[in-house]
Order: structure tokens, then C-alpha cells, then sequence
């Protein structure tokens, strides 16, 4: 008996709320009760297409949060401390691992094409970046899953401000880096991936899918200076996926302002990717840092010339999801 009268006490106010947010619509657009109805469909109707477009950001956050948690749960449990190269933090690290890659496979039918041209030493990936490096983390996830190699990661430094992820930045090793760092971990014989188009790239190149990177050569500087070769990367639909409104001018003019990641992207979609690993470009002592990367965007150009019809269509690629004859190519996927 008491449930139920506390029960019939919650219908009530919810009935007193809605009548009273009627009576403020009503009063508000001066429409009678049945109309107020009918415009509460018809926003609702509106937001539909909104709400689909970015409830997949919250997708995209809620597997970096559970990946976080994972870890932290791990790093109690087995009372680790911050030595992340230790074997203590297989385990965990496989976890993380397995779970983007199954992401990735589930959403994006994820495919890893031409790992194989990846030295068993160090080198230096230089990728296209999207407006998320959503691709770039499953291929993370994919070469330490299948190979059981980690690549270390340069990020903007507004990755670090993302609340609550310190340890899987950590972990991974992903930082923002200073050139003798990335040198060092590259002596160190491990992986190093960057994106010489950075932010810039990510809001402002579109479905054509232009490399933006200025007069950027540090990338290069590094590989030389670490005596390194460049291994060229590029994931197929990648800006299918996700897409910015970096077209608008007011957000370009902010950011070149403010230099905060103000552009807002849209998307999530879960498109066919696809990413192509080219041919090595060799260390060579005779070649300027100019040189280098200069050849590094024409690697990339030419992946992306093979591998992405241009423009960009969502509708296109999500189709890709189920034709079969493109993993018929030349290199090998895992």
C-alpha cells in the first residue's frame, strides 16, 4: 500500500509539471493544447538528425572512458606502479588492446593493409590525419594485437588536457615531444608515429582529403637525426567517418586567433576503413630535412591517390562495408 501511494504521488507531479509546462507553451505561442502537441513532435522531429549525428561521440568517449577504467582497475588490483615498461602491464595493456580492436572492427570493418613493410627496428610513421585519428588508434590496436609491437605516439598538446586519461597516454606512449625525445625513443629502437598536418590538418582539410602541412620538416629532421626510415600511412574513407565544419570562416578565424580546438565535427559514421602502409622511404645521410619530407607528402599523396576516390561520399563508403573485391589488393591485410 505505501509503494503505490508513493507511486500515485510522483504520477501526480508529473502530471502538475506537464500541465504547467503546457500552460507556458500555451502562453508563450499562444496555441491551444492539441497544436502544443503537435510542435512538441515536430521539434523533436528537428533534433532527430542532430541527435544522430553526435550520439556517436558519445560512443567514440564512452570506450575511451571504459578503456581508462579498465586500467585503473588493473593498476589496483595488481598494485602497479608507473614503470609501464614493465611485463606487469601486459595484461592490461592486452585488455585495452583487444577492446579498440574489436571497436574497430565492429564499427568500421577495420582492415590493416601492408604491415609487412613495417622494419622489425624503429621507424617513423608519418599519417594523414582526420578529424579524429580514429584509425590511427585502431592500427595501434591492430599491430600490438597481431604483432605484439607497441608504437609510441606524438599528440597535440591538447590531448593531455582531456580529463581522466593521463594513464592510457602514459601506458602508450603517447606524448607531446620535443625533437631529442622522439630521436631517443627512436634509438631506443621502438616505433614513433606523427601527423606532420596536426590540428591544422584535422579541422581544415575536407573530403578531398588535402595534406596541410606548411613548411613542417621537424618530422624529417628526426628521422635523419635518429638515422630512421619513414614508413607513409593512409587510411581510406577516414573523413567519411567523422567530418568538420572547418569550412565555416568564423571557425578558422578562432582558431587562428586562439589556437584552442574550436571547430566542431559531426559524424561517427561507420564507414569502411582501410588503412595502406607504403613503401619505406630509406634513411639517407646525402638528404636535407626539406627533401625528406617533401618526399614523405608525395608517399602519402600516392597512397591516397590509389586508395581514395575523390571527393569524399558518406553514401559511398558506407557501401564499402560490404564490397568484398577490394581486399583482393596487392597487400597483404591482417
Amino acid at each position: 500500500m505505501l509503494s503505490r501511494s508513493k507511486s500515485n504521488i510522483s504520477e501526480q507531479k508529473l502530471v502538475n509539471y506537464m500541465t504547467y509546462l503546457n500552460y507556458i507553451l500555451e502562453e508563450l505561442t499562444g496555441l491551444e493544447y492539441p497544436k502544443i502537441i503537435w510542435l512538441r513532435i515536430y521539434f523533436f522531429l528537428l533534433l532527430i538528425p542532430f541527435i544522430m549525428l553526435f550520439a556517436f561521440h558519445i560512443i567514440l568517449f564512452g570506450v575511451l572512458y571504459f578503456s581508462s577504467l579498465l586500467l585503473n582497475v588493473y593498476k589496483k588490483k595488481n598494485y602497479l606502479n608507473g614503470d609501464y615498461s614493465s611485463k606487469l602491464w601486459d595484461n592490461g595493456k592486452q585488455m585495452v588492446v583487444c577492446l579498440w580492436d574489436l571497436y574497430g572492427k565492429l564499427w568500421h570493418g577495420y582492415e590493416l593493409h601492408g604491415v609487412e613493410k613495417i622494419p622489425e627496428g624503429p621507424a617513423l610513421i608519418v599519417y594523414y590525419h582526420g578529424a579524429t585519428p580514429l584509425d590511427y588508434l585502431y592500427f595501434i590496436a591492430r599491430l600490438c594485437n597481431q604483432k605484439g609491437r607497441l608504437c609510441h605516439s606524438v599528440a597535440d598538446h591538447f590531448t593531455f588536457k582531456i580529463p581522466g586519461i593521463k594513464l592510457l597516454l602514459d601506458l602508450f606512449g603517447v606524448m607531446h615531444g620535443g625533437r631529442e625525445e622522439c630521436v631517443q625513443i627512436l634509438k631506443n629502437g621502438h616505433l614513433l608515429g606523427v601527423s606532420p598536418g596536426g590540428v591544422r590538418e584535422a579541422f581544415f582539410s575536407d573530403e578531398n582529403y588535402n595534406l596541410l602541412w606548411g613548411n613542417r620538416k621537424g618530422f624529417a629532421q628526426v628521422a635523419i637525426d635518429a638515422k630512421v626510415p619513414i614508413i607513409p600511412m593512409f587510411t581510406q574513407n577516414l573523413r567519411e567517418g567523422y567530418r568538420t565544419l572547418g569550412k565555416i570562416w568564423s571557425f578558422r578565424w578562432l582558431y587562428e586567433y586562439s589556437r584552442l580546438p574550436v571547430v566542431p565535427l559531426y559524424g561517427g559514421f561507420p564507414v569502411k576503413f582501410r588503412t595502406y602502409i607504403g613503401d619505406p622511404i630509406p634513411y639517407d645521410p646525402n638528404i636535407t630535412a626539406a627533401e625528406l619530407a617533401e618526399k614523405a607528402k608525395t608517399a602519402i599523396q600516392s597512397l591516397r591517390d590509389r586508395h581514395q576516390k575523390r571527393p569524399g561520399n558518406i553514401l559511398r563508403a558506407l557501401l564499402e562495408r560490404f564490397d568484398k573485391h577490394q581486399k583482393g589488393l596487392s597487400t597483404r591485410s591482417l
